[in-house]
């Protein structure tokens, strides 16, 4: 994927969980409010009818869109799940991700299995859906 596919909001949705700033404690952000998820979240993916893979991307989103019980053990066992997540339903295929920081480069190297086994199909996906 491009910048310019990337930037195109016809082709790629961001969505955050809250849709308003938590605030802070101790230096990091609070998790996201949930009654703003509530208000907004539902709308939102009410208006993107041609949504067909959604990354899902940290833990709080993966508790919001795969269910607690599926995100229960965390982020890492979730992501080494993804393949059962991505073939539950066809029709809106969801891929979990770790969270993109730089604090997570030691789970990237500590996971090999995932830049070589994960992120292939994924690619290749996102390239499917793009065309």
């Amino acid at each position: 994927m491009d910048a310019s596919e990337f930037y195109d909001p016809s082709k790629v949705a961001i969505v955050p969980m809250g849709f308003c700033f938590p605030g802070q404690a101790r230096g990091n952000d609070l998790p996201p409010r949930r009654e703003c998820a509530e208000i907004w979240r539902t709308k939102l993916f009410a208006s993107l009818p041609l949504l067909e893979l959604l990354l899902v991307i940290g833990g709080y989103a993966q508790r919001w869109h795969l269910g607690p019980a599926a995100a229960s053990k965390g982020v890492d066992e979730t992501v080494r799940r993804w393949r059962e997540f991505y073939l539950a339903d066809p029709s809106l295929r969801r891929f979990p991700l770790p969270h993109p920081s730089w604090h997570n480069n030691r789970w990237l190297n500590q996971n090999p299995w995932f830049e070589a086994d994960a992120l292939p199909p994924l690619r290749a996906d996102i390239r499917n859906v793009l065309s």
